[in-house]
């Protein structure tokens, strides 16, 4: 099936201005001025009349099978549903576990992720969880990452009561482990580090860089705006050639005291002339939002949904006054180049899967195309997942 998108208005994420789009299947075949095409039967043409084209959303952190349970079994969060995807904007989502690896297992995820690909989005996983050891599926981080298709990283905790509070000696073998599976593999071989509220931040980090071998990019931290600590010394992982995840649903006007949007941490970077090519944007989408109080105790419980990404873009371009290039790169190209997923995704270019968003004026998402399919229609959801009513 070909698809032929006329006059769309394409970020790349750099502005190309005024072009068409040719689609075979569910890679983009071609980007011109004026592209015609004769002798097709089978051919799709959609004009968007100058409509804003954006790459589709690329989330790396997502509870794909629910998260929580901080509170209690009736506190685990539920699974994540298609359409609650694409009507985000979101094409690629990366899963992973939180808190609860009794409950929720590495298998489930894999199998969960498995399905979002053959429902119509791209979906991976990082192994691992919360747990030292980790929980993997075939009870070796490296043999993970190696074998099984959609596993691309692993994850862990730090800085964190609910954490399993790994030493240095544990955080570097974990991440070396996963460092040579990832070249063995041909894959990004990252950890994920949640990050939580305590002081020591990212200490154990710079301690591991500092008296290791394991580069400094061998790390996703994440939740870096969750305080301005940590936000300060993720300005200086950044400096140091890091890359820092920060989590779209993190905002203080939303009730996260203490915390600094993504954006601001933005405008932040810029004014003190840190490069923000590494600075990755993720949802957390489905994760829970539990309250502690000082005692460390848990007072309240939230969900994360998915609605913050296109939230803190538009934020970014209409209160911080960045381009749209700018505000959509850590939404698409950096966290597809983090994870290792750049070949394929996170650009609008020849060669790369279809995936795509259009927007209106007011920079709301009408339509949501992943790998040449058309999922949302104007503003309709027209594919939803195989148990959605």
């Amino acid at each position: 099936m070909f698809k032929l998108i006329k006059k769309a208005n394409i970020y790349a994420p750099e502005s190309l201005g005024i072009n068409d789009i040719l689609i075979a299947g569910d890679k983009i075949l071609k980007i011109e001025k004026n592209i015609e095409i004769s002798g097709l039967g089978n051919l799709d043409i959609i004009d968007l009349g100058g409509k804003t084209l954006i790459p589709g959303f690329v989330d790396g952190h997502v509870h794909l099978i629910g998260g929580g349970g901080e509170g209690g079994y009736h506190t685990r969060t539920p699974e994540v549903l298609l359409s609650h995807l694409t009507r985000a904007g979101i094409t690629t989502v990366v899963g992973l576990l939180g808190t609860d690896c009794s409950t929720r297992h590495n298998e489930s995820l894999y199998a969960k992720a498995k399905g979002l690909t053959k429902e119509g989005v791209s979906a991976f996983m990082f192994t691992g969880g919360y747990k030292v050891p980790s929980e993997t599926i075939t009870q070796s981080i490296q043999k993970d990452i190696v074998f099984i298709d959609q596993v691309i990283g692993l994850k862990t905790a730090l800085s964190d009561h609910r954490s399993s509070q790994p030493t240095i000696d544990e955080l570097s073998r974990m991440a070396s482990e996963a460092r040579v599976a990832g070249l063995i593999a041909g894959k990004c071989g990252r950890i994920v580090v949640h990050l939580g509220n305590s002081t020591q931040g990212f200490e154990p980090l710079f301690t591991v860089i500092e008296q290791s071998d394991i580069p400094i990019s061998q790390f996703i931290p994440t939740h870096v705006n969750r305080t301005m600590h940590l936000a300060e010394q993720g300005m200086e992982w950044l400096h140091k050639g890091g890359y820092v995840d920060l989590t779209a649903g993190i905002n203080p006007d939303k009730g996260a005291r203490g915390s600094i949007k993504a954006s601001d941490f933005l405008v932040q970077c810029h004014t003190k002339g840190i490069d923000t090519h590494k600075v990755c944007i993720s949802s957390d989408g489905n994760g829970s939002i539990p309250i502690f109080n000082d005692k460390r105790e848990l007072i309240g419980l939230k969900v994360a949904g998915f609605a913050s990404l296109l939230y803190q873009f538009k934020e970014m371009v209409l209160t911080c006054g960045m381009t749209i290039t700018e505000a959509i790169t850590p939404l698409t190209q950096s966290p597809a180049e983090c994870l290792g997923l750049a070949e394929t995704k996170g650009q609008i270019s020849p060669g790369k899967d279809a995936d795509f968003l259009v927007l209106n004026e007011q920079l709301d998402i009408t339509h949501t195309y992943a790998r040449g399919v058309c999922h949302l229609k104007d503003g309709v959801s027209l594919i939803k997942g195989t148990f959605e009513s």
